[in-house]
């Protein structure tokens, strides 16, 4: 129908056409073809999806019958559903929209038969699929040390969604596949035996009823004319294969998605799905939608330079018809503190300027990072959230290792005991702790002192306790004399944990083991002299518990946001800062490794696309990472930015001089350091600047830049004679260099990098230092 003709139906509904952009209009009025839009970052891809299916029912006269819309979250799915009926005015509740398991569940309901299902099959949630998993591994007798039950449901789960049953796997001599297959056959014949179907059953099943059942493929290649298929880009194997049975003959399908936002690989999600469209369905219409209603004119231009080193892409450049905004602002930090503290100064000063806590957001790329940032934001006073995740003492890896750690201190902390003893698994079950349970309560007993006594009462349990309890004597006896971050790694690695968490495999697993390297990072900043007397690991552990219970702001009130760049897929906020910008942190060294650059690059590209007004990037130039520090190189991915879209911030009052060679001139880069010239021009705050006026500044023996100082510390003052960058003594670490202080009087801080012991916080007044 024309668009002249459109102009005779509900006025409402025209206006809302004729408010879209030639783009937009495009995609939502064009004949029923094929079509792939192309939606960039911010560019209205929901309102095009939204406004179709109400041009297809008020202009085209399709019936809601007719139309299936899938995208990928019930919370995507009931917007969509929302937005048509205020479009249409009428309910559309005929309409098939939903997700790709809940469509498919939908019609498994309705040919369970078919699809050789029992009428009132029960789905499986994932933690009852883990379950049943691990009841079929007990009966196998595959030993979950070798064959972890998560990890198992993991490769199932991913066996499923590429479409494949046990007996469709060849046998290819290697014998961990062979009994995976294995299990998979017995998981599979449990769940048809009781009637059960987990989340990627039901996908595969839906798949195999079109497969297998002409007559019901042929039914609804009659019903839906129409299929529109959100976030294309996010689609894995099995879903690509359904769309492709569903759509019959006489079906348009019209797919919406950004080859540029595909991050999901580690997911299963295949970014070439978008590219076989065009050789499944010969001559699909192609619509860019490249008008962006988010960000300024200098973050599409970083973001589209950026994204412009990935090959194979259909490509698509954003374009704003809003202001150029701000220079993005660069920070090269000392350290992952140095890093953190800045970031939490910017914030104050943009709260300062009557700016709210959920403007902020701070994207990274390991949930490790976290951490510091936590430390940093509590000490601050700022409220906090994890967006969906967890703050870094409650994560589940955390307080396993702590659990180690508490049971060295108190051998009758039932928790940490009952945590310590199933983690990593050895062969003491749910029955046989109840025995303990029972026999302790019988006795008053502690557990330690229960397991202990060697009562016959404990039947054959009393084995793994006795090599168990003798694990923990002999690790207490051979961490009794190291410092507390050397405890917590002989803790973490002779404990088994860490073997534990790695056979999870995959992203989960990495960033666990992280979590845990951050946790002895965290162990390591704890060693604080000052405190002597006091007995550190109490003190940390105390620390950990109430860093645990603080700081993060409960649901609905103001708070600043935290998260991971995958997180933040979706989402945006008026001030970003995107930190840990260094090769092997972003891009990741296992992407790197397993060529999954390009992802990376796209992961980048989504969070320079999060800001709305003002985006700061840092990296560290030093970094502790698993437990060691190192000197970082900043990520490629500010090499490919253009360099014109980025201004480097420098603190004042710093001895600075960058360890990688930084150039002069705005956003100039070189040898792998950044430099600016002329004046910031951040709204955030104006205690920075950058340039050439910093290099003025910079000290003979001292080449790595450093935090800004309180207004009495500065690098020519000092304080007590010292002063930033000269070189010291001290009588238990050695000859170090003086990087900052903090505090004022006799409680004055200074920071001392030493050769051999590492970087420390000593009270000035109680150092004993000699200058040299």
């Amino acid at each position: 129908m024309q668009f002249d003709a459109f102009t005779q139906t509900d006025p409402r509904l025209v206006a809302l056409v004729e408010a879209l952009n030639p783009a937009q209009r495009e995609a939502v009025t064009a004949p029923s073809e094929h079509r792939l839009v192309l939606a960039g970052a911010g560019s209205g891809k929901t309102r095009v999806l939204t406004h179709r299916i109400a041009w297809l029912m008020a202009v085209e006269g399709v019936s809601a019958h007719s139309v299936l819309a899938v995208t990928f979250t019930n919370k995507a799915a009931n917007e969509m559903r929302g937005r048509i009926e205020q479009l249409v005015n009428v309910p559309v509740r005929a309409m098939w929209v939903g997700t790709f398991h809940g469509t498919a569940h939908k019609l498994l309901r309705l040919h369970w038969r078919e699809a050789k299902l029992p009428q009132n099959f029960q789905i499986l949630d994932a933690d009852d699929q883990q379950r049943l998993v691990k009841r079929v591994l007990k009966g196998l007798e595959m030993a979950e040390d070798r064959f972890p039950p998560k990890m198992v449901t993991g490769w199932i789960n991913a066996q499923k969604e590429e479409g494949r049953r046990p007996h469709q796997m060849a046998d290819q001599g290697d014998y961990s596949q062979r009994q995976l297959v294995r299990a998979y056959t017995a998981y599979q014949q449990a769940c048809e035996a009781q009637g059960l179907v987990d989340f990627a059953e039901l996908l595969l099943r839906a798949y195999e009823l079109f497969r297998d059942q002409p007559a019901v493929r042929e039914h609804y290649h009659r019903k839906f004319r129409h299929v529109l298929v959100d976030e294309f880009q996010d689609t894995n194997t099995l879903q690509y294969l359904w769309l492709r049975l569903l759509c019959g003959p006489e079906a348009k399908i019209f797919a919406v998605g950004d080859d540029d936002q595909s991050i999901y690989g580690w997911r299963g999600a295949k970014v070439e799905n978008i590219q076989k469209l065009s050789r499944d369905y010969p001559g699909i219409e192609l619509v860019r939608l490249e008008q962006n209603y988010r960000s300024t004119g200098t973050i599409l231009k970083a973001a589209n330079g950026l994204i412009a080193h990935n090959s194979g892409r259909l490509g698509k450049n954003l374009w704003t018809e809003d202001r150029e905004g701000e220079a993005i602002q660069l920070y090269a930090a000392y350290n992952e503190y140095d890093e953190a503290e800045f970031v939490v100064n910017r914030m104050r000063d943009y709260l300062d300027g009557h700016g709210r806590y959920s403007d902020l957001a701070v994207l990274y790329r390991s949930n490790a990072q976290s951490r510091v940032l936590e430390e940093m934001l509590i000490r601050a006073r700022l409220p906090y959230r994890i967006y969906g995740g967890l703050r870094f003492f409650e994560r589940m890896e955390v307080k396993d290792a702590l659990a180690w750690l508490r049971l060295l201190v108190n051998r009758d902390d039932d928790g940490s005991f009952e945590r310590a003893l199933t983690t990593p698994p050895r062969g003491v079950g749910a029955t046989s702790l109840e025995k303990l349970r029972a026999f302790a309560k019988q006795h008053e007993l502690s557990l330690w002192k229960a397991a202990r006594s060697g009562s016959a009462a404990l039947g054959r349990t009393s084995g793994a306790l006795g090599l168990f309890l003798d694990q923990i004597d002999l690790l207490d006896q051979q961490t009794r004399e190291l410092p507390l971050a050397a405890k917590m790694e002989k803790l973490i690695e002779r404990s088994g944990l860490k073997e534990h968490y790695k056979k999870e495999k995959g992203e989960q697993a990495e960033a666990r083991l992280e979590n845990l390297d951050e946790l002895i990072n965290a162990a390591k900043s704890f060693e604080r002299p000052e405190e002597e007397g006091l007995d550190p690991v109490l003190n940390f552990l105390t620390h950990a518990a109430l860093e645990a219970g603080e700081g993060q702001a409960n649901a609905g009130e103001e708070a600043v946001q935290l998260m991971t760049l995958h997180s933040a897929k979706g989402l945006e906020f008026p001030v970003v800062f995107m930190v840990g910008l260094e090769n092997g942190l972003f891009p990741s060294m296992r992407a790197v490794d397993e060529g999954n650059l390009e992802e990376e690059r796209r992961l980048c590209y989504v969070g320079i696309t999060r800001a709305r007004q003002q985006l700061t990037i840092s990296y560290a130039e030093t970094r502790r990472i698993h437990g060691v520090e190192q000197i970082c190189a900043p990520s490629q991915f500010l090499k490919e930015i253009p360099s014109e879209t980025l201004v480097e911030t420098r603190p004042r009052a710093a001895v600075l001089r960058s360890s990688f060679g930084v150039q002069s001139g705005r956003g100039g880069y070189g040898g792998g350091g950044f430099g600016g010239g002329g004046a910031p021009r951040s709204g955030l705050g104006s205690g920075y600047e950058h340039g050439n006026a910093w290099r003025e500044r910079q000290q003979e023996g001292y080449n790595l830049s450093r935090p800004a100082l309180s207004a009495k510390m500065t690098a020519e003052v000092g304080y007590g004679g010292y002063k930033l960058g000269q070189r010291v003594s001290h009588p238990s670490f050695g000859e170090g260099t003086i990087l900052s202080f903090d505090g004022e009087g006799e409680r004055t801080r200074v920071e001392i990098r030493f050769a051999n012991a590492g970087t420390k916080w000593l009270m000035l007044a109680m150092a004993k230092l000699s200058p040299l």
